[in-house]
Formats: structure tokens, C-alpha cells, sequence
């Protein structure tokens, strides 16, 4: 079945569509004034037999098909319409925002490192010579010999783990300020180990 379209008065404006209750609606079907409709999810739009549009939004009534075919209504069906460009656009932006934030860690481990990287220092090793040892750094003498077998152990690392001895992770120097602390590390990080 074809479907008439109706004429525009202008490219922008609409035909006038009355807008009807249902109730009504059913009373016109029964007395036979609706020519055609086009249901679409639960909205009907359709034409009377004297030409005027009409809309209604109707509730799923399972004798409404079985009574405008008795009348002889012409019906057209059409999937019902999707949302809105702004609801679809909404729906995307999860997906979205979850997908640039893969590419950036994607990229991030490709740069260098993985995800461990994230937050660590990218500066490089000089090589030069800080000019420190551990005959410079006065007092600390406990400190100064836990760390001289932390460079013995960097020196000669089979000598440990003979022993079970593992690298450490890391050190860490506390203590107020002008302990000596600095100068620790700079002896611990220069080429000469006295």
C-alpha cells in the first residue's frame, strides 16, 4: 500500500496535524471517518475521509488492528523511529572516552617502559663525576658502611647472591636537614668508591 505525501506549503513548514484523543480516535474509526493511517512504534498519524491530518499516541490495544480493518482503513506500518542525534551522540561518549584513554596508554607503553612508566623520571645518567666519596661525608659512620655493601654488592653482585643476597629496590636516606643525606648519595652515585 502507497501512501499519499502530503503537499508543504514551504520547504520548512509542516502540514497542520490535529491532535487527537484516543477515544475519540476510536469513535471515528467505528463510525467509519478515518480513510488511512501509518502506525509507527505508538505513535498514528493518519488522514480522515474529508482530508484533515490527524496524530495520536496510542496504548498497545490489541482490538484496534481487528476494527480498522473491519472499517476498511488502510494501515501502514514503520519501525519505530530511533532517538534523537544528541541522545545517540550521549550514548557514544562512554565508549569514547574509554577508547582514548586505550590509546593513550597504548601509546604511553610503546613510548618507552609500559605502565610502569607513568610518573617516573625520564632524566639520563651524565657519567660525570660528582667529585664526592664516603671519606668526604663526616659523621654517619653506620650509614656510610650500609652503604659502602650496597656498592660493594653493585661492584660484585655474584659475591651476595652466593649468599641469597638480592639487589635492593631502592634506598632511602632520612633524617633532618643537614645530616649529610646529599652527600651520601652523591657518593653512593660517583665512579670513585673509596
Amino acid at each position: 500500500m502507497h501512501f499519499k505525501t502530503e503537499s508543504r506549503a514551504g520547504i520548512f513548514s509542516q502540514p497542520k496535524t490535529a491532535e487527537v484523543i484516543y477515544s475519540d480516535f476510536l469513535a471515528q474509526v467505528a463510525a467509519g471517518q478515518v480513510a488511512e493511517v501509518i502506525i509507527q512504534g505508538s505513535s498514528i498519524r493518519g488522514k480522515y475521509t474529508n482530508g484533515q491530518s490527524f496524530q495520536i499516541y496510542a496504548p498497545d490495544d490489541k482490538e484496534l488492528m481487528p476494527l480498522l480493518r473491519q472499517k476498511g482503513v488502510r494501515i501502514a506500518a514503520r519501525p519505530p523511529q530511533e532517538g534523537s542525534f544528541w541522545g545517540t551522540l550521549l550514548g557514544w561518549i562512554p565508549m569514547l572516552l574509554f577508547v582514548g584513554i586505550w590509546i593513550f596508554v597504548l601509546r604511553k607503553m610503546q613510548s618507552g617502559g609500559g605502565i610502569s612508566s607513568f610518573g617516573k623520571s625520564r632524566h639520563k645518567i651524565s657519567g660525570q663525576n660528582t667529585g664526592v666519596t664516603f671519606a668526604d661525608v663526616a659523621g654517619v659512620e653506620e650509614a656510610k658502611a650500609e652503604l659502602r655493601e650496597v656498592v660493594e654488592f653493585l661492584k660484585n653482585p655474584s659475591k651476595f647472591s652466593r649468599l641469597g643476597g638480592r639487589i635492593p629496590k631502592g634506598i632511602l636516606l632520612v633524617g633532618p636537614t643537614g645530616t649529610g643525606k646529599t652527600y651520601l648519595a652523591k657518593a653512593v652515585a660517583g665512579p670513585r668508591f673509596v
